[in-house]
């Protein structure tokens, strides 16, 4: 009996045509599934990113709509341009006296002095009502209630003209007079005109007079220059202007651009290009970064107990201001100069150095000069930021009352933000919210400003390599 040791023979199953044909559908399926899953991902990711960019400009159009809505009728104002005759019947305090020869100079200035006393005893309201009746006699039997049209201190400044010009007396001249504020705010529409007698700020016959020189063309809307050139003013609203706040503003911003980037700009060359790599300069960086973190309100608190408390420096100085926003610019200015530094690549430093240049020629003439696009940029925003701070501020005084326009960093001013602060709060609202969201425009005007400023600077120096 013989056996047989073969192993069997390995058979490999028939090739099927069909069910490759069907293996190749399946994973085709597979992968077109996957694909299309991940084609819904992207498309779901990119509405909601772009969903999310077009939320964000539509808040900030709205935001600037509601602005511009309520700020650019303010802008205008209603006036009356009418013929004032300087009555010498009325203005009967005489020429201006002159100093007679040999008299003493006291007795000239104690002359002048009764000869303004008496000029202040005129009854300027009478020359202006007059005019008023010239350009509408249809109005005199109201002659008593055009007082209540015009703000107060158009009469003071009559007499200041003639102060000024004493040969007005016996003379016409066309001069603009600004409505009341709460007269302006009827004519606007700025109030209800279906509240009851008791809720309106002006009785009947004078909104009845104002609608009624309003429709013969006595009182006209003209744009509203006292916004720029006038202080603000409690005694006559009407008045207000945004020209203390912006001058305390300007002061603000030499004082900061004069301080913050020579200092901040020469710090971070240090830090980035000389200083040794220390625990010291760490400790250095890290509070630099926390200091850029600090509320601002953080840097009134100090500026309020070192400049004021410990320097006795003058309260609502914008020298105060100045040197408080200094200090909260400064640690924007460093990161954003390291931050430029550090983008200029390091062959150029390997290159100069191998060229024999010194470590500060390098630095100056070669790094710097790269960097520059970046440094601008970051010192206008720093700028831009600190023109738009309100709590540093206000805990150094600047939210007072200054009806005058500063002359000096030393003399007490407002700024720009803590104006739009004040006339938020003002107790005549309906007037002064227009003059809140104009003053509002005007800031945004010119921190833009200063942003595209800076985006054409970085265009300007740019430099690729």
């Amino acid at each position: 009996m013989t056996s047989s040791n073969t192993s069997p023979v390995d058979q490999s199953p028939a090739f099927d045509p069909q069910a490759a044909q069907e293996l190749r559908e399946e994973r085709k399926a597979r992968i077109e599934k996957s694909l299309a899953k991940r084609h819904r991902k992207e498309k779901t990711f990119r509405f909601f990113g772009f969903s999310a960019v077009m939320l964000g400009l539509a808040f900030v159009a709205l935001l600037f709509v509601s602005i511009l809505s309520k700020g650019l009728p303010a802008f205008w104002q209603n006036t009356m341009t009418i013929p004032v005759y300087f009555d010498p019947t009325i203005i009967d305090a005489g020429a201006p006296p002159k100093r007679q020869a040999g008299e003493s100079p006291a007795r000239f200035e104690e002359r002048y002095i009764e000869w303004q006393t008496q000029m202040g005893m005129v009854d300027w309201d009478a020359l202006i009502a007059n005019a008023i009746i010239t350009k509408d006699p249809a109005v005199e039997s109201q002659r008593d209630e055009l007082r209540g049209l015009y703000t107060s201190s158009e009469a003071y400044r009559l007499r200041d003209m003639v102060f000024a010009n004493p040969s007005l007396i016996g003379k016409t001249q066309d001069i603009k007079i600004l409505a009341d504020a709460n007269v302006d705010v009827w004519l606007a529409g700025n109030i209800d005109r279906s509240l009851p007698d008791e809720q309106q700020q002006l009785n009947p016959e004078l909104r009845q007079l104002a609608d009624q020189l309003k429709a013969d063309g006595v009182i006209k809307n003209s744009f509203n220059t006292n916004l720029f050139v006038n202080p603000d003013s409690r005694s006559s609203p009407a008045t207000s202007g945004l020209a203390g706040a912006f001058m305390g503003s300007l002061f603000m911003m030499l004082i900061v651009i004069l301080i913050s980037i020579p200092i901040g700009v020469a710090s971070a060359i240090y830090l980035e290009e000389f200083a040794p790599k220390n625990v010291m300069t760490d400790i250095i960086e890290v509070n630099i970064n926390n200091l850029a973190a600090v509320p601002s309100i953080v840097f009134g608190l100090l500026g309020a107990a070192i400049f004021i408390g410990w320097m006795h420096l003058p309260i609502s100085a914008p020298l105060v201001g100045g040197l408080v926003l200094s200090l909260m610019t400064l640690p924007t200015v460093i990161i954003t100069t390291r931050a430029s530094l550090k983008a200029v690549p390091p062959s150029i430093r390997q290159a100069a150095l191998g060229l024999g240049a010194s470590r500060v020629q390098t630095v100056f003439h070669h790094v710097l000069p790269l960097a520059l696009p970046g440094i601008l940029t970051g010192a206008i925003i720093g700028v831009a930021q600190a023109l738009g701070e309100t709590a540093p501020l206000l805990l150094i005084g600047m939210s007072a009352f200054v009806a005058s326009v500063p002359a000096s960093p030393l003399d007490q001013s407002t700024a720009l933000p803590v104006q739009i602060f004040l006339w938020q709060g003002n107790e005549l609202r309906n007037f002064f919210e227009g003059r809140t969201a104009a003053a509002i425009i005007v800031l945004l005007a010119l921190m833009i400003g200063l942003n595209s400023l800076a985006i054409w600077l970085r265009k300007k120096f740019e430099v690729r390599w």
